[in-house]
């Protein structure tokens, strides 16, 4: 009889260690599914992208606007080739809900254009990172391959000092002489020299001459003899378009043939990726394509893309 009660006595003190060691969530303890690092909580998935799908990229170009980017379209006279040539071509892809494109190609008297149109549509297979972060890193990228150049510091300009400031007004020969010296400043004063007085009727009589030098000087030719694009038309990044965007300009020439110019154009809007190339040729050697007018028609195409999608 006394054996039989040690092992009942054994047995109600291993259960009520028991019951300690696996307490549910009321006592304290923890459940076999919990992290025992952490809150037990599952973590939450990010958010998809704004967008599931991506528009039809050969009928994403309006001909009016294919009108201003290929001028060579009008003349072609044959209807079904001009149908054709507005129809563009789709580029290959295996997946049309992440990545479409198309191309146009056409030839003018004056030159060979071409414009491909890219959307890319970036899902993020990791949960925890969303859409929108997977294409604001695979844009980053994409700028970084274009190896735009660093933006140029701004300088702060130094106040311009008069020479009142610069000698002082006891510098003069004037305060030097005393009452002569008064006599003859009230003199020199009073009569202007030749020199200035035709200095001042000159500017009289040509108002905006030295305007019109200042404002040729900074509106020149938007491209250096070299055919390179001055500084406000050089690679950079865009503020204006989409959540992020930059512009490339490139001028490419290969061996005895005219060169080419191609003018890309990107940007980010949500988890969607758009890429413009927009290149002309021209049929004359030595004629340089001019980098303000290809960079104002692709700019043009890329606010009206973004605001198709934003729509």
């Amino acid at each position: 009889m006394q054996r039989k009660a040690y092992v009942s006595g054994v047995a109600a003190l291993l259960a009520a260690v028991l019951a300690g060691c696996t307490g549910g969530p009321d006592d304290g303890g923890t459940t076999d599914d919990a992290n025992p690092g952490g809150s037990g909580r599952a973590t939450a998935a990010a958010e998809p992208g704004r967008y599931r799908t991506l528009p039809e990229p050969c009928g994403a170009v309006g001909q009016e606007m294919l009108d201003s980017l290929l001028p060579g379209i009008a003349e072609i006279t044959d209807e079904e080739q001009r149908e054709k040539a507005y129809a563009g071509e789709a580029t290959l892809t295996y997946d049309t809900d992440r990545k479409v494109g198309c191309r146009w190609k056409v030839e003018s008297a004056d030159a060979v254009d071409h414009l491909l149109v890219d959307f890319e549509r970036v899902v993020s297979y990791d949960s925890a990172v969303s859409d929108d972060n997977e294409a604001e890193r695979v844009f980053a990228t994409k700028a970084e391959a274009a190896d735009l150049p660093a933006p140029e510091p701004e300088t702060e300009s130094e106040p311009e000092t008069g020479p009142e400031s610069e000698t002082g007004p006891e510098s003069g020969p004037a305060s030097a002489t005393g009452e002569d010296g008064a006599a003859a400043s009230a003199g020199a004063s009073a009569s202007p020299s030749p020199s200035a007085s035709a200095s001042s009727s000159s500017s009289a009589a040509s108002p905006g001459t030295s305007q019109g030098a200042s404002g040729s000087a900074s509106e020149g030719a938007p491209e250096s003899p070299s055919g390179s694009p001055s500084t406000d038309l050089q690679p950079r990044l865009l503020d204006d378009l989409g959540d992020e965007a930059f512009l490339d300009d490139e001028l490419n020439a290969s061996g005895s043939t005219a060169e080419q110019r191609t003018v890309t154009v990107a940007f980010r809007t949500s988890n969607v990726i758009v890429t413009i190339e927009y290149a002309e040729q021209p049929a004359t050697v030595g004629v340089v394509p001019d980098s303000a007018e290809l960079q104002d028609r692709a700019r043009k195409l890329a606010a009206r893309l973004a605001d198709a999608l934003s729509g």
